[in-house]
């Protein structure tokens, strides 16, 4: 099973100056609790962004360079090597939007687990249409901005149709 696993804005941001637009702690909760001892695979950019391997799981970085190289973390030179590397486990897609957009386009995922910020922000890398021929949403869990969470959010799973 393949998930993209993403927190996008109302018009599909993902990012700024690759980095995070918006501070959701529900949403970083959520993801450490869904992501925890399963695979990770992620771009080289995304990589770098958090700076490390994330505790509990299993980091594959996605990059054209083939001397590319961390410590803690297996490396592959494209999203097809990266997916044969979890072995058929359960595994996640975290970004970034090249990698997104190549994981949708060659049909490589199951599930999609997006949190939908509502509302819009300036950004410089957006997530692909979510295509409802493709996609069926099959649940959600809306909330109200609080004082921890500074904007109304939705979890959000679809699964191919």
């Amino acid at each position: 099973m393949i998930t993209i696993i993403a927190a996008i804005g109302k018009s599909n941001e993902l990012g700024k100056n690759n980095d995070l637009i918006w501070h959701l702690p529900a949403d970083l909760k959520r993801f450490k609790k869904v992501t925890s001892g399963h695979h990770i695979l992620m771009g080289r950019n995304t990589f770098e962004s958090i700076g490390k391997p994330l505790p509990n799981r299993t980091s594959i970085i996605i990059t054209r360079n083939t001397d590319y190289f961390k410590d803690g973390c297996f490396i592959s030179n494209s999203i097809e090597d990266a997916i044969a590397l979890t072995e058929g486990k359960e595994a996640f897609i975290i970004g970034g939007a090249q990698i997104y957009e190549q994981a949708l386009t060659k049909n490589l995922v199951d599930k999609l687990d997006i949190t939908i910020v509502h509302e819009n922000f300036d950004a410089d890398v957006f997530f692909p249409q979510i295509d409802p021929e493709i996609w069926k949403e099959v649940s959600r869990e809306d909330f109200t901005a609080d004082e921890k969470n500074k904007h109304n959010y939705s979890f959000v799973s679809y699964e191919r149709r």
